[in-house]
């Protein structure tokens, strides 16, 4: 096994994983520093449930934070499960970005109080949060299992979260980002593989050589494809 080329195609995946996380919470600041710098608040573009006229809050939502307490909060949490979502689950990441986005959003919008404003990104959070430890626990790899493991020990006291206990914390959003990545997590867990199969997938790749690991990964697959409709035939 050569260590260096196992260390670096590690350090690919994990910053690759890193993108999408980071340019959420790029965003997230820019627009905060945005409004100090303006003296301006944008907290009415936000979610206003059941209100027909404001639908864009389901899109506008996640980037609108109260104050710097709230975005701080938010941003650990984002780049921390988004980067775990992305790195583990890279084949449904952006699928599930976006579902959890858009129903997130939806729930929100049905299941809030009247005249409120919800803003914030902790529904996404919570959605990641859901989906990262159902999926792991549905299935039934090790690995994800472990992550599992992780999220609930990093992140169990969230749960108290979706609960109606303080009127100035959007719980609607919580709940429905819980929600949200429960039934994602039924959706999109890797059932069709074997526990195993993604780590001997993975081993062969540790044992190629040369800088471009992931080039010679798919050659490998596309070899073993080819290799399979030789024999049917």
């Amino acid at each position: 096994m050569n260590t260096k080329t196992d260390s670096n195609f590690e350090r690919r995946r994990l910053l690759l994983a890193l993108v999408f996380p980071l340019l959420f919470v790029i965003l997230f600041w820019i627009i905060k520093l945005m409004e100090v710098s303006l003296e301006i608040s944008l907290a009415s573009y936000g979610m206003r449930p059941r209100d027909l006229s404001q639908w864009f809050g389901v899109i506008t939502m996640p980037f609108l934070h109260s104050g710097f307490k709230h975005l701080m909060a938010n941003t650990s949490s984002f780049l921390i499960l988004g980067t775990i979502l992305f790195y583990f689950y890279n084949k449904y990441s952006l699928q599930i970005l976006g579902w959890s986005w858009l129903l997130t959003g939806l729930l929100t919008w049905i299941l809030g109080r009247e005249n409120s404003v919800h803003i914030g990104a902790s529904g996404l959070v919570y959605a990641f949060a859901g989906f990262i430890f159902f999926s792991g626990v549905l299935s039934k790899n090790i690995r994800l299992m472990a992550i599992s493991l992780i999220v609930v020990f990093m992140y169990g006291s969230m749960i108290w979260g979706v609960f109606p206990q303080n009127t100035n914390i959007s719980w609607e959003g919580h709940l429905a980002g819980f929600i949200t990545g429960i039934v994602l997590a039924f959706l999109y867990h890797p059932k069709d593989k074997k526990p195993d199969d993604e780590e001997y997938e993975y081993d062969e790749c540790r044992n190629c050589t040369g800088n471009d690991e992931i080039e010679i990964f798919y050659e490998y697959k596309e070899k073993e494809d080819n290799k399979d409709s030789a024999n049917q035939k």
